[in-house]
């Protein structure tokens, strides 16, 4: 038998039972009802409706656009209005968002949703909700504020380490680049075959020191930004320039065309270095020798460039300076006399001719002594007494700097044991240590037969960038450091754009804030603001600041009010040996220096 499968009509019953469900909804949801006549312009509200307006009315009384227009904020009423009426023209939806005006003040966020309906007899109207979304739209205003917030805090951040990472790779006073920056740079094009021809020049300021000494470090200053631009404005873009410290500079040029050209380039710079220019009302004049050594064809050891280029300096002062010499045969008996040089330096290891100095660290308030960093020096047959400027270039060519420090260490902490038996209390020995002594795999056996004092000796890392890139080892060996008692220190932090990440993955017990950094900071707020910032660092990470190069009582005072926990630099103390320490200890000196 055939099924009806049309719907028997709803009674009153099941109407009603609906209508309850319905209004039960509504009023769970507080969903207010409204109906707009178009035809009459009569509005009317349900219940909800004028819970959500807080009219006080009642139930089914008839409202208008009085209620309406009074309540809803001055700022909305305008496009609220014009989308209803666009909803009109277009017998469409009706959808709008607006605030409102509770009678206690208060403001509500208020969406609004209706219908177009035309019924038979051509009344024409809207049916609509509204529902109150305060919650929600405080909850979008807060999420879009923290969002605006977070990305400032990532512009800020950004900048920030921008800031650092060119500061690590330029030189301070004449903002060219580094010796870091160029050595990247010269290995990155050292090994770029495409490139057909590389030359290096290497500059080095005559009679320097003269400057300083008759003039005044700020003289010196003013020179050194002189030569920087003028260099720039030889090579117009055509080279990259860099100050490698000091007095010195040196000049990449890659695919260059004739060797006459870099003969050119060198008369013009020095031609230009030597025009008469004024400083305070004094005429000045620069001279320069330059060094230069080429490379053509891929075949050529790219490398050997920056050493060609150093002989040709040396020779070029030696034959009297202010003049350029280009690398050839009889420049090599220079670099012959450095293999002499080297063969010197292991014979000086064999021999006992290195040991320490020491120079002294206080405390940047109360300029009690803090301790000593221990620093390598050379009694040369021949030379004298060098520092480490002049021979740890060659320790590093002969990857020979591991046993430097352990021999540096042994006489150190020697003396450190003289000192503490003559009731003479270094509270630590700070000494250099390379990377490549860190990796070093009989460390801790040397380490343990040297029976070290926990909490009196610390190890300053030499090498900064591999704090970003630590090898298994190394890091290893950091940790096992640390358990020995024997504490960890950076130096020359500011210097390398791996420093801020390597503090927090090492948490090291001091830093050293690179002097070049410090000694701007009594004419220079951008600097006195950088090392301020790398004080509030340390302090979070709870690590104790050391300034290098603290030179005058201003110095002093600066980095006390700034936070700074010790002071090391000729302002307090040169170098000196471990047996003039004690009676220099004693008279302390200093505290005139530091505090006239």
């Amino acid at each position: 038998m055939k099924q009806d499968v049309h719907t028997a009509p709803r009674t009153e019953a099941e109407y009603l039972s609906l209508m309850r469900r319905l209004e039960i909804a509504l009023d769970a949801s507080q969903i207010g009802v409204w109906e707009h006549d178009l035809t009459t312009g009569r509005v009317i509200w349900d219940e909800q409706m004028h819970r959500i307006y807080q009219t006080g009315q009642a139930k089914g009384v008839p409202s208008d656009d009085v209620i309406w227009s009074q309540t809803v904020h001055s700022e909305d009423r305008e496009a609220a209005h014009r989308e209803f009426e666009s909803a009109i023209a277009n017998k469409s939806r009706y959808a709008s968002e607006f605030r409102i005006f509770l009678p206690d003040g208060s403001i509500r966020y208020i969406r609004s949703k209706g219908h177009y309906y035309e019924d038979p007899n051509g009344a024409r109207g809207f049916i609509g909700v509204e529902w109150d979304v305060t919650s929600d739209v405080l909850l979008n205003q807060q999420l879009n504020l923290r969002k605006r917030e977070a990305e400032a805090r990532a512009v800020a951040l950004e900048k920030s380490r921008a800031q650092v990472e060119y500061t690590a790779h330029h030189d301070y006073l004449t903002d060219l680049p580094n010796r870091r920056f160029f050595v990247e740079r010269f290995n990155a094009v050292s090994r770029d075959m495409s490139i057909r021809s590389v030359a290096v020049l290497q500059l080095d300021l005559d009679n320097f020191k003269d400057i300083n000494d008759t003039a005044g470090h700020g003289a010196g200053d003013v020179v050194l930004q002189r030569v920087a631009l003028i260099l720039q404005d030889a090579v117009d873009g055509k080279a990259f320039i860099a100050r490698m410290g000091g007095d010195e500079f040196v000049l990449l040029i890659t695919d260059f065309g004739l060797t006459s050209d870099l003969k050119r380039l060198a008369g013009k710079i020095n031609a230009r270095l030597q025009e008469r220019f004024y400083y305070e009302g004094r005429p000045c004049r620069i001279e320069a020798s330059i060094g230069v050594a080429f490379a053509r064809g891929p075949n050529e050891d790219r490398q050997k460039l920056l050493a060609e280029a150093d002989a040709a300096l040396y020779r070029a002062k030696k034959l009297g300076r202010n003049r350029a010499i280009f690398f050839s045969r009889s420049v090599q008996r220079k670099l012959d006399q450095a293999h002499q040089f080297e063969s010197e330096f292991r014979d000086g290891l064999q021999n006992g001719e290195f040991f320490p100095h020491y120079q002294l660290q206080v405390d940047a308030v109360t300029l009690d002594i803090a301790g000593v960093e221990a620093l390598a020096r050379w009694n040369h047959p021949r030379l004298g007494l060098l520092g480490p400027d002049k021979f740890m270039r060659v320790a590093h060519q002969l990857e020979l700097v591991a046993v430097l420090d352990q021999l540096i260490l042994k006489t150190a902490l020697n003396d450190l044991r003289l000192w503490l038996s003559k009731d003479l209390d270094v509270p630590h020995l700070s000494v250099n240590v390379s990377a490549s002594r860190l990796r070093n795999v009989s460390l801790f056996r040397q380490l343990e037969e040297m029976s070290i004092p926990p909490g009196r000796v610390s190890f300053e890392l030499l090498e900064t960038i591999f704090l970003d890139e630590f090898e298994d080892i190394m890091g290893s060996n950091l940790e096992r450091l640390k358990a020995l008692g024997i504490e960890i220190e950076i130096d020359d932090f500011g210097s390398g754009h791996a420093s801020i990440v390597g503090l927090v993955r090492l948490r090291p017990k001091r830093l050293k804030i690179d002097r070049q950094l410090i000694c701007p900071i009594d004419h220079s707020e951008e600097r006195r603001q950088i090392v301020r910032s790398i004080i509030d660092i340390a302090k979070a990470l709870s690590i104790e600041v050391i300034a290098e190069g603290v030179e005058t009582p201003a110095h002093a005072n600066i980095l006390a009010n700034l936070g700074c926990t010790a002071l090391q630099g000729y302002g307090v103390a040169h170098p000196m040996s471990g047996s003039e320490l004690p009676d220099f200890v004693r008279e302390e000196s200093w505290r005139k220096r530091l505090r006239p």
